[in-house]
């Protein structure tokens, strides 16, 4: 059962539902006859409002796809919005992702779901993405989008990173700097996160071997795959190097498209670029729910 909020703004609105006694959150905008349904998982360190950043509705994923014809449901990653303080039921890989499964089918009861469900995912939020794509559950998705995730850290903070890994006296490196710069990428009131901030739940940035495991379940995913990382990124390693490198790991996606998002910093959707991206995944999207078949040369290849 869900519950609905007032309109935060023409066409999108804030849902609770419950989960196993506890409270998921998302925004949700809808299509009254969607081709699909598209659900969209923030990075780290953010919330939903991420795909809908307050006074930029320009910007805004569930807005534009919307107007496309696309649900979107922007779920509150298990620790966020709605769920936060209910860590003790998300400690480990599989209660998050049973969590979000479970949320997922929630806000879809009673929808429209059109041709069918498309992941969508930014940053931390790809490491959800992937489980849930890689999991029996999610073998009838549409496709998967994942976004300023890589298999390499960016120069600029591999030997940061390597050194926190190896040393458990050490801080987690505070990488607000990479994920933000360089400013004129950003509106000045999104630079830094303005707006759509929150504290990360406590089982984001353990030291845990995620680069392995990543690799792993890429390897499982069975549904189409759309990579992007931004031109001006910086955590991970991009460019056509980083982004052949992270498509090496999806051996068994039928479609694989790599794209380069020009002008955009790590936060692809909130960049002044976001538009430009949004509706380039959209497209996408649109083919997944057509079923459009990969093109022999398609695999592996950069388009932007």
């Amino acid at each position: 059962m869900t519950s609905t909020e007032p309109e935060l703004a023409t066409g999108v609105h804030r849902e609770v539902a419950d989960v196993h006694g506890v409270p998921a959150s998302a925004l949700v905008a809808e299509a009254a006859h969607p081709r699909a349904v598209i659900v969209a998982l923030h990075g780290g360190a953010t919330t939903s409002t991420y795909f809908d950043h307050p006074g930029h509705p320009r910007l805004s994923l569930l807005r534009t796809a919307a107007t496309a014809g696309f649900t979107v449901i922007a779920l509150d990653r298990p620790g966020y919005g709605s769920s936060a303080g209910h860590e003790e039921r998300m400690r480990t890989p599989r209660q998050r992702t049973d969590f979000a499964f479970a949320a997922v089918d929630a806000f879809l009861e009673g929808r429209d779901k059109g041709l069918g469900l498309f992941l969508w995912a930014h940053s931390a939020g790809c490491e959800l993405t992937i489980r849930m794509a890689s999991d029996p559950r999610g073998a009838g998705l549409l496709g998967v989008e994942l976004a300023g995730m890589g298999r390499t850290h960016h120069p600029r903070v591999l030997t940061a990173m390597e050194e926190w890994r190896n040393d458990p006296a050490r801080t987690r490196p505070n990488l607000r700097s990479a994920l933000w710069d360089p400013p004129h990428v950003y509106p000045p009131d999104v630079y830094g996160g303005r707006g759509i901030g929150a504290t990360s739940p406590s089982y984001e940035g353990r030291r845990e071997s995620w680069q392995e495991e990543f690799a792993r379940l890429a390897a499982r995913v069975p549904v189409p795959v759309h990579l992007t990382l931004a031109e001006y990124e910086q955590v991970w390693m991009n460019g056509p190097e980083g982004l052949a490198d992270l498509a090496a790991m999806f051996t068994a996606a039928p479609r694989l498209v790599l794209h380069e998002q020009a002008g955009a910093g790590h936060n692809t959707s909130v960049s002044r670029t976001a538009l430009a991206y949004h509706l380039r995944v959209l497209a996408f999207v649109e083919e997944c729910a057509l079923g459009v078949p990969a093109l022999p040369a398609e695999r592996g290849r950069g388009d932007g």
